[in-house]
């Protein structure tokens, strides 16, 4: 039997990659003040510019988990088909979301019982999360069974890695990732820290890097340990509105590593209202994260 792969707009794909890989999105929403949006429509990319202008000013804004609703709607329409269905979802170290889903899943086992239903904690976020989707998609195109799929994927999340680093420690201070001390300190030096998502898919700081451009030759650094067979692989770069700088870091990769393909997309806004602009992440598969 066919089955969909379903994700959350967390894993930052564009509207046409996720078009182009037949995905079912469960999207978050983001709140600017009492207002709120909706961070995927299918088949159109939020107004990303928009979005980090409202964040430079230092507008509030904030997240929501996804409702148990939404996950319902989504995943009943999937397995209303026929289809089976697995789904990847943004990791449970950094949002409940995943939890939301799962619960709703094993709800619609007793609704579905001749339909094989899986869910994966994909333990990752931004490009981290949408590179393992695109190797999902390689997988199942290639004709992986959705048990062969869900396998693959458990077995080498681990080797998923997430290296980035932030042009302004406001975002990380609201979200309580950094202190306040820290916060104003970086601010005044040009420190900027380099971070990690780790084998919890929690956030956390591995180093730090005077100025911008040694921070984002660190990230380099920090592939040049653990990747295996970079030239043989597609590697994920996320910014914040930085495109620049994250133009920069593909020439790097290219350049150190003999990378030959380099994916390039915004931050999303959900992910965006905490890292804030001028985050700058890099994903590839390595030995560890």
């Amino acid at each position: 039997m066919s089955y969909t792969i379903v994700t959350d707009s967390s894993c930052n794909l564009s509207a046409k990659a996720i078009d182009d890989y037949g995905l079912e999105i469960i999207s978050l929403k983001y709140f600017a003040g009492d207002e709120a949006f909706e961070s995927y429509t299918k088949g159109v990319d939020p107004d990303f510019k928009a979005f980090y202008d409202m964040a430079r000013k230092k507008e509030p804004l904030s997240t929501t988990l996804a409702s148990p609703e939404l996950c319902e709607q989504v995943f009943d329409k999937v397995l209303a088909t026929g289809s089976d269905l697995i789904y990847i979802g943004f990791s449970s170290g950094l949002s409940g979301t995943f939890q939301v889903a799962r619960n709703i899943l094993e709800e619609l086992k007793e609704k579905y019982p001749n339909q094989k239903i899986y869910y994966v904690d994909s333990l990752a976020a931004s490009l981290g999360q949408g590179l393992l989707v695109h190797y999902a998609v390689e997988k199942k195109n290639s004709g992986a069974t959705i048990e062969e799929l869900y396998d693959w994927l458990n077995e080498n999340r681990l080797h998923l890695c997430h290296w980035f680093t932030v042009d302004d420690l406001f975002y990380l201070k609201r979200g309580g990732r950094v202190s306040g001390a820290a916060a104003v300190m970086g601010t005044v030096l040009s420190i900027k820290p380099v971070l990690h998502v780790d084998d919890n898919g929690k956030l956390i700081p591995k180093s730090k890097a005077i100025g911008r451009k040694r921070a984002i030759e660190t990230l380099v650094s920090k592939m040049k340990e653990t990747a295996i067979n970079p030239e043989d692989q597609i590697i994920y770069i996320s910014h914040g509105d930085c495109l620049e700088d994250a133009e920069y870091l593909a020439e790097l990769v290219k350049k150190e590593m003999n990378v030959k393909e380099v994916y390039i997309h915004f931050i999303e806004p959900v992910i965006g209202c905490h890292s804030g602009p001028g985050t700058l992440a890099l994903f590839f598969m390595g030995t560890h994260r």
